[in-house]
C-alpha cells in the first residue's frame, strides 16, 4: 500500500491539492499564477515538488508544473517535457543560479510570448540556526515559451540570473526572490521582488529597466508594519495589479509570534498611485488582514496563507487564488513538515471583502 499521498487537510477554498503518486507534485503544490485566455479557459503555472525532491531545501519550491481548466475551479495537470511532468525543473549545470530549486511568481502573455519570472537557488549549503540548508542566497530570472509548456532560459550575467542578491551587509543579501515584473507607462519595466532582512523582516524591493533585461535596484518599498498587526515582521509573496485606476498590491503579511523564524501569514492589501509609495488598507479584520487564517486547532488546509493572485471577472467580481499551509506537528520546523495546497477566495468587487470559495 501506498503512503506517499496521506489524507490530507480540506475545508472552504481549498480547489487544488498535490498530484498523483509518480507526479512531480505528489507531495506540495504552492504559489499559483493563474491566467485567463480570451476563449474562457483557464492556465495555472505553479511550484511544487515530490518526496524524493533534496531534502536540504526547505522551501515548498522545486519544480514548476502546468495546470489548465474550462473554468478556473476544477482543473486538470498537463504533462510537460520535464520531470514526471514538469515543465520547467532546475537547471542541470551546478554552477547555475538555479541549479538546485526553482519557483515560478509571475507569468505574462506579450506580443505572442508567455514570460515566466522565477527564482531559485545553487548548490550551495549554508548552516541557518544549527541546520545545513541548500539553495540560498537565492536570485531571479527568466524564460519565455510559445505554448506555456516548453520553456527557455533567458541568461543572465550572475550564473544565469537577471537579478542579483545583495552582497554581504545589505538589506537582500539573503536573497532577490518572488519577482513580478510590470511594463510602466512610460516604457520602463519595474521588477518587485522580496527579501529577508535579518534586523527588518520580511521586506519588498524593486528594480528598474528600460529594456526587461538588464536591472538596477532601486531599494525597499514597504517592510513590517505596526506591532500587533498581522504584518509585523513584515511581507513576502505578492501581487501588484491595477483596478478601478489605482495600483493594488495583495500580499502575504508575516506576523512575529515570538518564535523566530516562524511566523503567521495572512492576507493583506496596501494601495498606491505611482506603485512606489504605498499605504496600507485596514481589511475587516481585528488584525488589519483581508484574509485571516484559519483558527489555530481547526485543523483546517489555510492555517498559513500565502502566495495571493488576484484574477478579475467580466462582471466585476474578483477571484483570489492563494496557497495554504496546515498547522505542523511541532512548530519551528521547516515548511516541509506542513502540506501546501491551492485555494480560492471571492469577491462581489470590494478589494478589502473577500470570502472563501464554496462549492
Amino acid at each position: 500500500m501506498s503512503t506517499s499521498n496521506p489524507k490530507r487537510p480540506s475545508g472552504p477554498g481549498l480547489i487544488f491539492g498535490p498530484g498523483p503518486e509518480g507526479w512531480w507534485d505528489s507531495e506540495r503544490v504552492s504559489c499559483p499564477k493563474v491566467m485567463r485566455l480570451n476563449d474562457g479557459s483557464w492556465r495555472m503555472w505553479y511550484y511544487g515538488r515530490d518526496k524524493t525532491f533534496d531534502r536540504m531545501i526547505g522551501l515548498p519550491t522545486g519544480r514548476v508544473g502546468l495546470a489548465t481548466s474550462p473554468d478556473g475551479i476544477n482543473w486538470e495537470r498537463v504533462a510537460g517535457p520535464g520531470v514526471m511532468g514538469s515543465v520547467l525543473d532546475p537547471h542541470p549545470d551546478p554552477k547555475r543560479f538555479d541549479s538546485s530549486h526553482i519557483g515560478v511568481n509571475d507569468v505574462h502573455y506579450d506580443n505572442g510570448l508567455y514570460w515566466m519570472w522565477y527564482f531559485g537557488g545553487d548548490q550551495t549549503v549554508n548552516n541557518i540556526r544549527g541546520f545545513d540548508v541548500k539553495g540560498f542566497p537565492m536570485r531571479s530570472g527568466a524564460a519565455v515559451s510559445r505554448d506555456g509548456i516548453h520553456w527557455t532560459r533567458i541568461e543572465g550575467p550572475y550564473n544565469g540570473a537577471l537579478l542579483n542578491h545583495g552582497k554581504p551587509g545589505e538589506f537582500d543579501a539573503f536573497m532577490a526572490a518572488w519577482p513580478q515584473v510590470i511594463r510602466w507607462d512610460d516604457g520602463s519595466w519595474r521588477l518587485y521582488y522580496h527579501t529577508l532582512d535579518p534586523n527588518e523582516g520580511y521586506v519588498m524591493a524593486w528594480a528598474e529597466s528600460e529594456d526587461g533585461l538588464r536591472w538596477d535596484k532601486r531599494g525597499p518599498l514597504l517592510g513590517r508594519g505596526p506591532k500587533g498587526r498581522f504584518d509585523d515582521y513584515g511581507l513576502a509573496t505578492r501581487q501588484i495589479i491595477k483596478i478601478n485606476g489605482q495600483w493594488a498590491l495583495f500580499y502575504e503579511g508575516c506576523q512575529d509570534v515570538g518564535t523566530n523564524p516562524e511566523v503567521n501569514r495572512q492576507i493583506g492589501l496596501a494601495v498606491s498611485d505611482d506603485g512606489i509609495t504605498w499605504e496600507r488598507v485596514d481589511g475587516p479584520n481585528d488584525n488589519g488582514s483581508i484574509i485571516q487564517q484559519s483558527p489555530k486547532g481547526s485543523g483546517l488546509w489555510d492555517f498559513r496563507l500565502g502566495c495571493p493572485w488576484v484574477v478579475p471577472m467580466g462582471d466585476g467580481s474578483l477571484r483570489l487564488y492563494y496557497i495554504g499551509s496546515n498547522e505542523r506537528d511541532s512548530e519551528g520546523g521547516s515548511e516541509l513538515s506542513s502540506t501546501h495546497q491551492i485555494g480560492l477566495a471571492v469577491s462581489t468587487g470590494d478589494i478589502t471583502k473577500w470570502e472563501r470559495w464554496t462549492a
